[in-house]
C-alpha cells in the first residue's frame, strides 16, 4: 500500500464495518509479533484490527540512508539532549501512519503502540488528534533523555554482542539470547517456540540496517516530552513492573504527561507479550475503547 511517499505492508482482520483500531510495532519487529492471542480478542469483540510492518522492516519499504556518526557518540549526544543526525526520525514515522490512514480512507482508529510503536502512537495522537479515538500505551516512554539506561549488560545484547554473523542460525541464537533477557520473569516463554518464531520472520525479511536506521530514528527524534503532554484523547498506560529495557518509571512519567491516562503496572512482567497476559492488555485497552 503507499503512503507518505513508501510502500507499506498492511493486513486487516475483523469486520470491516467494525470500528478500527490499529497496532503498531516496536523496534526490530515485524508486525507477524503480534500475538494471536491478542488480536483475536479485538476481532472477536466486533472491531476491524490493521497490522502493518513499519518502514525499514518486514515486507514494507526498505531504505537507503546512512547511519552518520559512531553509535556511542550519537547516545551521548542523545543523552546531553542534542541533536543527533538520522535518514529519518519517529516524526516521519508517525506521518506514515498517517499516510497509511489516508490510503484506507479512514479517518480515525484507535491505536495500541508498543516500545517505540507507543513513541509514534504518542506523536500521532499529540499531533493530529483527529485521526485518534483513543492510544494504548505499552511499554513505551517519552523518550527523555533523563529516563534511565537499561543495565549494559541488556545494551551489549540489544547490540548483537556474543554472536557474529547474519546467516539464520547465528540470528536465532543471538535473537533467543536477547529474548531471555528481556522477557516477563512470571511468565518464561518456551525457547523453541521464540526459536521458530525467529526463524520464521528472518525467512520472511532480514534487513539489519533497517534496524540501525529505526535505532537511529529514536535517539534522532529527542525527547517526546513536549508532544506527549498535549495527548487530550483517551489513553491507557502499560507497563510491566520488571521491564529490564523500559524501566518502570518511564510509565510515571507518562502518566505525569497524561493526567487523565490510566496507568496498569503488571507485576512479573518484562519487555514482552506473553500470552498469559493478553488478556489482561486486551481487558485494560477494550475497557477504555467502550468508554
Amino acid at each position: 500500500m503507499p503512503a507518505n511517499g513508501l510502500r507499506f505492508c498492511v493486513e486487516t482482520r475483523g469486520k470491516p464495518e467494525g470500528e478500527p483500531v490499529m497496532f503498531v510495532m516496536g523496534l526490530a519487529g515485524q508486525m507477524t509479533l503480534w500475538p494471536d492471542s491478542l488480536i483475536d480478542q479485538y476481532t472477536r469483540a466486533g472491531y476491524r484490527v490493521i497490522l502493518f510492518d513499519n518502514r525499514d522492516i518486514g515486507l514494507s519499504s526498505r531504505l537507503k540512508g546512512h547511519v552518520k556518526g559512531h553509535p556511542l557518540k550519537a547516545m551521548a549526544r542523545y543523552r546531553l539532549g542534542l541533536s543527533v543526525p538520522a535518514p529519518y526520525t519517529l516524526y516521519d514515522m508517525a506521518d506514515d501512519l498517517v499516510g497509511i490512514l489516508d490510503a484506507m480512507a479512514i479517518d480515525s482508529v484507535h491505536l495500541f503502540g508498543i516500545s517505540m510503536g507507543g513513541m509514534i502512537s504518542q506523536l500521532v495522537a499529540g499531533r493530529y488528534p483527529e485521526r485518534v479515538r483513543s492510544a494504548t500505551l505499552v511499554m513505551t516512554s517519552a523518550n527523555s533523555p533523563s529516563l534511565p539506561m537499561p543495565k549494559p549488560a541488556l545494551i551489549w545484547k540489544l547490540s548483537g554482542g556474543g554472536t557474529n554473523g547474519h546467516d539464520e542460525a547465528s540470528v536465532v541464537e543471538r535473537s533467543v539470547r536477547f529474548w531471555q533477557a528481556i522477557q516477563s520473569p512470571d511468565y518464561p516463554a518456551d525457547l523453541d517456540e521464540v526459536a521458530e518464531r525467529v526463524r520464521s520472520d528472518y525467512r520472511r525479511s532480514y534487513y539489519p540496517a533497517g534496524i540501525l536506521r529505526q535505532t537511529r530514528a529514536i535517539l534522532g527524534a529527542g525527547s517526546l516530552v513536549n508532544v506527549t503532554r498535549q495527548i487530550r484523547v483517551p489513553t491507557t498506560i502499560i507497563h510491566g513492573k520488571d521491564d529490564p529495557l523500559v524501566r518502570p518509571v518511564a510509565a510515571e512519567q507518562l502518566s505525569h504527561l497524561i493526567p487523565h491516562a490510566h496507568r496498569h503496572m503488571i507485576p512479573g512482567m518484562g519487555h514482552d507479550l506473553p500470552n498469559a497476559l493478553m488478556p489482561t492488555l486486551a481487558g485494560h485497552s477494550l475497557d477504555m475503547i467502550r468508554g
